[in-house]
């Protein structure tokens, strides 16, 4: 007496003693998350709650499934093809995907992890829940929180020449402030010594072999999939078997699934995922880069050349950008 009332009616019983009477359904209660979640026998939660094995009957759906933490993340990186390889990935059965970048890991991490599933989309058993925030990649907390949320969570890194990817990040910062100063004037602390400035974010991003160091504090590097965002154009079946295999998906999207848009420079899906019509990228994609001053690029290459070199090693991968 005086209690909370008990679970020995189910959590529908639970939820519906303060109601009855009122002709009303309940509210739904607020997400938590369940000490055992990922064991859905042994989740025992207290009165009121919503965990996995009780929310389908806690409160009726109109959507069959439920909705779980990620199993898989595209964790970066920034302008590498993470757009294209999320959306090539939704045309597989077995992959469900958050629409919006949750930003949960770099942004807001305070809200917990109740908020955080709330965000992804229904899955029935079998089907993999994926969500991608490039920026993870480059924030310092990300590895730790992640590896909280589950050990064993995959994690997936688009990478790119980080020369062209600097550009790249620069073209779209120029499309929506088109009086920032120069690529030239921002790539360096001093052009006449040609020292670079690390500090500006479209150098950082691009210095992946320091980011990596971060992850492998928590993460075997066997957990995590490096795909060449340059490979993602040239041969986006081949790269999409690898990321498949790395799911344990079986290889359902195959070369038929693409067909090459040389107007736009890359590769689009013959049909979208729930259509029956031909999907490119949009209009954001594949912006034409500004002429950078040779010079300049050469300076760069120069300047990412060791930091490349080690992180072929890391990765024991050559992507090949020198």
């Amino acid at each position: 007496a005086g209690g909370p009332p008990s679970m020995a009616g189910g959590p529908g019983r639970c939820l519906g003693l303060a109601w009855q009477g009122t002709g009303r359904l309940p509210p739904p209660p607020a997400p938590s998350l369940c000490p055992a979640a990922s064991s859905r026998s042994s989740c025992l939660c207290s009165c009121p709650c919503s965990c996995p094995s009780t929310s389908s009957t806690a409160w009726p759906s109109a959507a069959p499934g439920s909705k779980r933490l990620p199993q898989a993340i595209i964790v970066g990186v920034k302008k590498g093809g993470t757009r294209a390889l999320l959306e090539f990935l939704r045309v597989h059965p077995d992959v469900r995907a958050a629409g919006a970048e949750p930003h949960f890991f770099d942004r807001g991490y305070e809200r917990g992890f109740g908020w955080y599933r709330e965000l992804m989309p229904r899955t029935l058993d079998g089907q993999i829940t994926m969500e991608k925030t490039p920026s993870y990649f480059v924030t310092k907390e990300a590895p730790a929180r992640i590896s909280a949320m589950s050990k064993g969570t995959k994690l997936i890194v688009v990478v790119r020449d980080p020369v062209t990817r600097a550009i790249s990040d620069y073209t779209q910062t120029l499309s929506k402030k088109p009086d920032i100063p120069t690529f030239e004037s921002l790539t360096f602390k001093n052009r006449t010594t040609g020292l670079i400035d690390t500090s500006w974010s479209a150098i950082q991003i691009g210095i992946y072999a320091k980011h990596l160091e971060n992850w492998l504090l928590y993460f075997p590097i066997g957990q995590i999939l490096f795909v060449s965002g340059e490979r993602l154009i040239s041969d986006p079946a081949g790269e999409l078997g690898r990321v498949q295999d790395f799911l344990g998906l079986k290889r359902i999207i195959t070369d038929k699934h693409f067909y090459f848009n040389k107007t736009k420079g890359f590769p689009c899906l013959k049909k979208a995922e729930g259509s029956s019509k031909p999907h490119c990228l949009g209009k954001t994609k594949g912006r034409t880069h500004p002429n950078i001053d040779r010079e300049v690029v050469q300076r760069l290459r120069e300047f990412y050349r060791p930091f490349n070199m080690k992180f072929y090693q890391m990765t024991g991968h050559d992507f090949g950008w020198d």
